[in-house]
């Protein structure tokens, strides 16, 4: 199933965006507490660093960390509100990762990764040959 920014729309990938820009964002979502903290974001909208903290049942200094590593690669954003720090999802930074897997996805739907001649699909059975049977013309 694609993942679609909306449905039935594939986003063609953007050329400006660099392969690492695309791996930042994808080692970002690589743990999961922070999975579990854009889930958490996704439901909620938005959160106060200390909802999170609770929700997630990981020490405050450990989710401090994960919270850095989503905003350092731009996935989450956060607003100081005082006495709280208030976050949400910034969707913009996961397009061009939500592109790439868009077009897998949808070379898939039209059998273009079904293999390759130095990688056949395991339930390929080459037709056989006078030369691959060993038998000579």
């Amino acid at each position: 199933m694609p993942v679609a920014i909306r449905p039935r729309q594939v986003q063609l990938l953007n050329p400006l965006t660099s392969n690492e820009e695309i791996a930042a964002v994808a080692k970002a979502l690589g743990h999961p507490a922070r999975i579990h903290i854009v889930r958490l974001l996704l439901a909620k909208q938005s959160c106060i660093g200390c909802d999170i903290v609770e929700d997630v049942g990981l020490a405050q200094s450990t989710v401090s960390e994960h919270l850095r590593i989503l905003r350092a690669a731009g996935i989450i954003k956060g607003e100081f509100e005082r006495p709280r720090f208030c976050y949400y999802l910034n969707p913009d930074s996961l397009r061009p990762l939500a592109a790439l897997l868009n077009a897998m996805f949808e070379k898939d739907s039209h059998g273009e990764l079904s293999g390759s001649i130095c990688c056949p699909p395991s339930d390929y059975k080459p037709t056989e040959s006078p030369d691959q049977t060993g038998e000579s013309s």
